[in-house]
């Protein structure tokens, strides 16, 4: 029974999961698209299909791995959509729009998800001792897990070390002349973030940033 129980959290996880990074990429693309850049568009990445998006690592065993090592959330991520900064109509507002296109979604499913959360869970009431009973709380955790895993992405993506979403928009803020610099830590990026993730000082900001967040979207003060 417990293993049962495990292996539904785990679905329960997992779907908001997919569906997270997959849009947050087709964001991406479809911004592009419409700013003049039609390389996602040409590779056939605007599609809600989720095989055209799911990377076998960040999108499965990533989740696995967390979900085995006791973590309370699920974090992964799809393969990027490819992008063309330089067809972009208006390269600096375009890449500022590209990049917090995928953050924005995140945002919205998270709101959206909350939402109706607080709608379900208003009523709650009227599912116990009913046949819809197990329904209603199935999705009420559907929706806690979407709010978090979408907080999570969300946040996650905006911190301003390449190659996140965060350090494409701060690339276009900085003075011309401190560009270059910046631009050249992506290929130190993902190393950088893991340090960071493993020496402890991510996952505390983290924190900090996504308790007052949830507490916001979940009202669990």
């Amino acid at each position: 029974m417990f293993r049962n129980f495990a292996v539904v959290q785990f679905i329960l996880m997992i779907l908001p999961l997919v569906v997270a990074v997959v849009l947050h990429e087709l964001a991406h693309g479809y911004v592009a698209d419409r700013m003049g850049d039609p390389t996602a568009r040409q590779a056939g990445r605007l599609t809600l299909n989720p095989i055209k998006h799911l990377d076998v690592f960040g999108s499965f065993l990533l989740p696995v791995a967390l979900k085995l090592s006791g973590s309370p959330v699920l974090f992964g991520y799809a393969k990027p959509v490819p992008v063309n900064f330089a067809n972009l109509r208006d390269v600096r507002k375009g890449t500022i729009w590209v990049a917090a296109a995928g953050v924005l979604t995140n945002m919205i499913l998270a709101v959206g998800s909350a939402v109706l959360f607080r709608m379900l869970s208003t009523t709650e009431d009227l599912w116990a001792q009913t046949q819809l009973e197990l329904p209603a709380v199935i999705v009420l955790q559907l929706l806690t897990y979407s709010v978090i895993i979408n907080c999570v992405l969300a946040l996650f993506n905006l911190i301003p070390i390449p190659p996140l979403d965060g350090s494409r928009i701060a690339l276009m803020l900085l003075p011309e002349s401190l560009r270059r610099p910046y631009a050249r830590l992506e290929r130190f990026g993902m190393i950088i973030i893991f340090v960071l993730l493993i020496t402890g000082p991510l996952g505390r900001l983290m924190s900090f940033l996504l308790g007052p967040l949830l507490d916001l979207l979940l009202g669990t003060q």
